[in-house]
């Protein structure tokens, strides 16, 4: 049940009650549970999805995205996705691979007979990067995944991430193993994700352009978006929050039992609920996130430290370059938003952290953190798409799910800390297990500049180097 952390009030959903979830931790078990979710689907699978490796294979016998998605649609299933198209790739990020509806794309699809449908969506200059599935919209059988996982070979890297492939050098690339997170939700929030897919299926920026659809504008056709709200299947209150540009989609997004809320002004309420749990923040905050530069959430925390907030962040210990290159060529941007990560960093209770595990050859490898996560106080948690940095919060289209439930955050918070540090903590009570998280990441720190093997996989980060 809520308590003193808000609910974002600022978008399109309101929070619900009457859910159960689980919380799923990096890829294989993701994938395992979308791929059975998709494989038992009795009416319809819908997707959105930004970035698709076209070697991603589905762990077990599901094969490709395609080959699962086409035995469903083989079976009777309507099956549609939603896919990101963006025309300059290489240019927006680089080392990213999108399934874009090429000519070459849509007969491969042709030649198999595949018999899903497709939408493509466009955001100039910018990433339509939710990564969510529905399944049996409408149905007594509805559930959904919100997260933040790609469909690539890395994202596979199972929990505790022993390294699997390194090169002959020993230096492994960038995205080779990561780590990543989603949610699986049963409840009537699940009626807010299937509002969230006919709202961009219906207006897909590529929709009317001859290669905008698959296999054809006519078969791939508009839907008609809910009408009421899933049963309750829980006990866990759930919000659906959004980012979403302005002048992106267009008309009234009145949604079942919600309040009136026009899309076309645009939508920030994943800002407005992850500031909002900041600022009610009593005893502690845990971060996962790739891209950990937002101004405004590093004020809000630098508040919470003063406040005597413990806070660790998780990060890639190695950026993306993109990131690397915002610092050394926009100093005049860049400068204020580093200088709050670094009064972050001058309080005693923040950790920065990365990720490291060694390989078979005892070399250090570097685990990606791709997830996009909070907690709260053991209360509270948002999984989701949502970096937290500027265009994710205002321009970026993004969806993350949050919920209230001291028990469930609180195991996820044990698992996770179990997961990097190599050890149980459940013994631990809340800030005991933070102070060890904390302390053994520094101690780590220290093994990793000097080569020698970490207890678990955290380790501290300077916060006054970071992305140099």
């Amino acid at each position: 049940m809520q308590d003193y952390i808000p609910s974002a009030s600022g978008g399109a959903y309101p929070l619900r009650e009457g859910h159960s979830v689980r919380p799923l931790l990096d890829g294989p078990e993701a994938f395992t549970r979308i791929a059975e979710a998709v494989a038992n689907a009795e009416h319809s699978v819908w997707m959105t999805l930004a970035f698709h490796e076209a070697e991603f294979r589905f762990p077990g016998d599901h094969g490709s995205l395609f080959d699962l998605l086409g035995a469903a649609a083989d079976r009777g299933v309507d099956v549609r996705g939603l896919f990101w198209r963006e025309p300059d790739l290489e240019a927006l990020v680089s080392d990213s691979q999108i399934f874009a509806g090429t000519p070459e794309e849509q007969e491969m699809l042709r030649a198999r007979d595949w018999q899903g449908k497709i939408r493509w969506d466009v955001l100039p200059g910018f990433c339509h990067h939710q990564k969510s599935w529905l399944i049996d919209a409408g149905k007594s059988t509805e559930r959904a995944f919100v997260g933040g996982i790609n469909l690539d070979r890395g994202s596979l890297s199972p929990r505790g991430h022993q390294v699997r492939e390194v090169t002959e050098t020993g230096v492994a690339d960038l995205y080779a193993e990561i780590h990543d997170l989603y949610l699986e939700i049963i409840g009537p929030a699940t009626t807010d994700v299937f509002h969230n897919f006919t709202q961009r299926w219906n207006q897909a920026s590529e929709r009317k352009k001859p290669d905008g659809s698959f296999p054809d504008m006519a078969t791939a056709s508009d839907l008609a978006p809910p009408t009421k709200l899933a049963a309750r299947r829980g006990h866990v209150d759930v919000q659906i929050t959004r980012t979403v540009m302005a002048g992106i989609y267009q008309g009234s997004d009145n949604t079942p039992e919600a309040p009136p809320f026009d899309i076309a002004a645009g939508e920030s309420s994943v800002r407005e609920q992850v500031l909002s749990a900041v600022a009610a923040a009593r005893r502690s905050i845990y971060i996962e996130n790739q891209i950990f530069l937002s101004k405004g959430l590093l004020g809000a925390l630098e508040q919470a430290l003063r406040r005597g907030v413990h806070v660790i962040a998780v990060v890639p210990r190695i950026p993306m370059k993109e990131l690397i290159e915002f610092r050394r060529r926009a100093p005049e941007v860049a400068a204020p938003i580093f200088d709050r990560l670094e009064q972050c960093g001058q309080h005693p209770n923040f950790t920065l952290a990365g990720l490291a595990q060694r390989d078979a050859r005892g070399r250090q490898i570097d685990i990606y953190v791709h997830a996009k996560m909070m907690l709260v106080d053991d209360q509270w948690a948002t999984i989701g798409s949502t970096n937290f940095m500027g265009r994710s919060f205002f321009q970026e289209t993004e969806m993350n799910a949050s919920f209230w439930c001291p028990e469930t955050v609180t195991r996820m918070r044990n698992d996770l800390f179990e997961e990097h540090l190599g050890q149980s903590v459940q013994h631990l009570g809340e800030l005991e297990a933070f102070e060890r998280f904390a302390a053994q990441a520094r101690e780590n720190a220290s093994r990793f500049a000097a080569a020698n093997p970490l207890e678990g996989l955290a380790h501290a980060l300077l916060t006054r180097t970071y992305c140099t």
